[in-house]
């Protein structure tokens, strides 16, 4: 019987072919954008979201109802749904708190991007290591994360001392939107830190951001505490197991806003909400991946740890672990 969402249709991806079934299904109502529509975007940016998902640990937001269907049946699915095909490759990861592992999507070609969005996969958040040491990051990740009152100028202002900053310490910072109302920087580094360390180092970093924009800009750790129209740079988001949109990562919401790539000059003029599955396939294909550099510009965080052991000499204290989340999250 033919389903009520369309034929099913065969997409073909490099040397795969990957099943779309449904194709006709609509994920964004106010736009009337399809399921398959979804995977169109993903094959025009294919070479940015392999670059940002390759062999990396990969957590997937899944929509089976649409964006704005029963928000019951939305799924953080961190196993990898049941029936890949074989060449879909995954990583193993062990949860101590739980004493349990669980087998993640790695992606390693385009197919498997196409594949997870078959299984009805929106949202791609992968990890800041990659599986041949999960646990040694080798991306320092800067989230630049408005409060409930907290406008897009002020983002923008923070954006800039952020970059001031890092070009001061000499590491190059790739900005992109989140998808939302923030700001995203990444950093490469060197694999020789775990997730502790990348997460004090990011600490450090935030709190001299503070430093230079005290009314722009907090780093207290409890939100009931923080000013509403501050902006918080959440270097939690570097804690193991933690994760943010990829870049080119679509967003569930009504609009399929992208997590995109933007250049330093751009910050002042970008309005993230412009750039959806719609738009964003033209810019790439204009400007190309604007990370596609990221992995040659790779920064020792030494001088990072060094400030964060200042900050702790002089009595500033760490904030606490948040709890694991486990396997099944």
């Amino acid at each position: 019987m033919a389903s009520s969402h369309g034929e099913a249709v065969e997409i073909e991806v490099d040397d795969r072919v990957v099943k779309v079934t449904n194709p006709d299904r609509v994920y964004f109502p106010e736009h009337g954008w399809t399921k398959l529509d979804l995977v169109e975007y993903y094959l025009s940016v294919g070479d940015g979201i392999v670059r940002a998902l390759l062999e990396r640990p990969c957590m997937l937001h899944r929509f089976p109802k649409g964006v704005t269907g029963d928000p019951r049946a939305k799924v953080h699915q961190k196993r990898l749904p049941q029936g890949a095909p074989p060449w879909v490759e995954t990583v193993e990861l062990f949860f101590p708190r739980f004493k349990r592992t669980a087998d993640e999507l790695c992606v390693t070609e385009l197919g498997a991007v196409i594949w997870a969005v078959q299984m009805s996969t929106v949202e791609f958040h992968p990890w800041n290591s990659r599986r041949d040491d999960p646990e040694k990051p080798d991306e320092w990740r800067i989230d630049l994360d408005p409060g409930p009152e907290c406008d897009f100028d002020r983002v923008r202002r923070v954006a800039h001392v952020v970059h001031e900053v890092l070009d001061e310490l000499g590491a190059v910072g790739w900005p992109k939107t989140s998808g939302g109302n923030g700001l995203h920087v990444y950093v490469r580094v060197q694999p020789d830190h775990g997730h502790p360390d990348v997460r004090r180092a990011a600490l450090a970093f935030a709190r001299e951001v503070e430093r230079r924009a005290p009314d722009d800009v907090t780093t207290t750790w409890w939100r009931k505490d923080r000013d509403p129209a501050a902006l918080f740079v959440d270097y939690n988001q570097n804690a193991r197991d933690h994760t943010i949109a990829a870049a080119y990562s679509v967003r569930g919401n009504a609009d399929a806003t992208v997590s995109t790539p933007i250049r330093w000059d751009e910050v002042d003029d970008v309005e993230p909400r412009e750039l959806t599955i719609a738009t964003v396939p033209a810019r790439f294909a204009e400007l190309g991946d604007l990370h596609e550099g990221i992995d040659e510009a790779v920064f020792d965080l030494a001088p990072l740890l060094e400030w964060a052991e200042r900050d702790e000499a002089e009595g500033e204290e760490p904030p606490p672990e948040e709890p694991e989340a486990g396997p099944d999250a």
